[in-house]
């Protein structure tokens, strides 16, 4: 018999939740098969089977708070059953009708609150066939594919209490303390699209045969970014009591929304790499924010961090630090706007750029003088290629 028990978590990580298991007892599972999904405060961790076997016992259901070697479950080795060996001696009962508990009756799974709630989902519309009929994240899903009548959904509660996620706890708490301690400025700008676009349309075709991957904004966004980090240091550094530490690494933080919240991959020494290997990182980590499989390395280390709110269609907005960061550059949506060229009224792909700073660390014109060389780099791309 072999114990399943919960891994180490990462640096400063001691428990965790049992977010949702994959199997049930008595379920014969293959070697690396995904068993449970624990939910730390900061990324969700897939637990596997060590080795072929049959799942005898789960001991932390779904919501059970778990610490470092925990005893998740017991997997006994060997291919076979799929029952547990005491169940096999007992007659098999004719297939039964099933029963299914109303929702308003049984337990709402941790993922499968989430899912209910952020697709407005009311959980009386949803039957859960879990263990004692509770609604587990397959059902939830299920729901969403498939929703109930507009009156099945009219007929529930008016408000739903759901516990905040760990992850979404830390956010908060990490947010606020962002505000309460640094002291957060943010000034604006605005940057001609025209010639990144020009430039995708010239060389998306090569781009991809070569990289395998689509040219996008986000590479040019990176290098502009590194080139006024290094144009203006103090937007790189960060605060330690009364002690500066200015950083000659360029480790770029790239905000991604997921289901489970913000997370924040980072990509590290961006200053030396090409748009194309910057393009293909961005690309791996997003996936794998999107899998819920980013691990605690994936996270650490950002020395700046870029927000592209952009791609929800916002227009402006004043991102909040990343701490201990001292700067933080949101990206917007793109559009069509009147301005004035060499005295002419010409229509132009606009964005507006913001970047928000620590006045602790960074004095305005430092601030102003870091979103201008941005701007310079993105209305003019040659000047990445050159290093100017």
């Amino acid at each position: 018999m072999t114990e399943i028990v919960v891994p180490v978590l990462g640096e400063s990580v001691t428990e965790a939740i049992v977010a949702n298991w994959a199997v049930a007892e008595g379920d014969a599972v293959s070697k690396d098969q995904m068993l449970v999904e624990l939910e730390t405060d900061k990324v969700s961790i897939e637990v596997a089977a060590p080795s072929d076997g049959v799942l005898t016992k789960i001991v932390a259901e779904e919501g059970a708070e778990v610490e470092i070697g925990a005893i998740l479950g017991t997997l006994e080795a060997g291919s076979g059953a799929v029952k547990a060996p005491e169940d096999s001696e007992k007659p098999v009962p004719a297939p039964a009708k099933e029963e299914i508990t109303p929702a308003s009756e049984v337990k709402t799974m941790p993922s499968a609150a989430r899912i209910l709630k952020q697709s407005g989902t009311d959980a009386q519309s949803v039957t859960g066939t879990g263990k004692g009929g509770r609604i587990t994240k397959g059902d939830a899903l299920e729901a969403i594919k498939s929703p109930a009548p507009a009156t099945a959904r009219d007929t529930g509660p008016r408000q739903e209490r759901v516990k905040m996620s760990r992850l979404r706890q830390t956010i908060a708490r990490r947010l606020k303390e962002a505000q309460n301690t640094a002291a957060i400025l943010t000034t604006f700008n605005e940057v001609d699209m025209s010639a990144i676009m020009a430039a995708r349309k010239k060389y998306q075709d090569l781009f991809v045969k070569k990289h395998g991957i689509k040219l996008g904004f986000m590479s040019f966004f990176v290098k502009a970014c590194v080139q006024a980090l290094k144009d203006i240091p103090e937007v790189n550094a960060e605060i330690d009591g009364d002690t500066l530490i200015f950083k000659n690494h360029y480790d770029i933080g790239v905000a991604v929304g997921t289901d489970r919240g913000l997370v924040v991959p980072v990509i590290s020494d961006c200053d030396t790499m090409s748009m194309g290997q910057v393009e293909q990182a961005i690309a791996n980590m997003g996936a794998r924010a999107r899998d819920g499989k980013l691990t605690m390395a994936d996270m650490s280390g950002a020395t700046f961090t870029i927000s592209n709110g952009g791609v929800y269609g916002s227009l402006l907005s004043t991102p909040i630090l990343n701490a201990p960061q001292s700067g933080i550059l949101g990206m917007h949506s793109i559009q069509k706007r009147a301005v004035v060229v060499n005295d002419e009224i010409v229509i132009r792909p606009m964005m507006y750029i913001a970047l928000s700073y620590d006045h602790r660390v960074v004095d305005g014109k430092g601030a102003v003088t870091f979103l201008v060389r941005v701007k310079e780099c993105l209305e003019n791309p040659d000047r990445l290629l050159f290093d100017l």
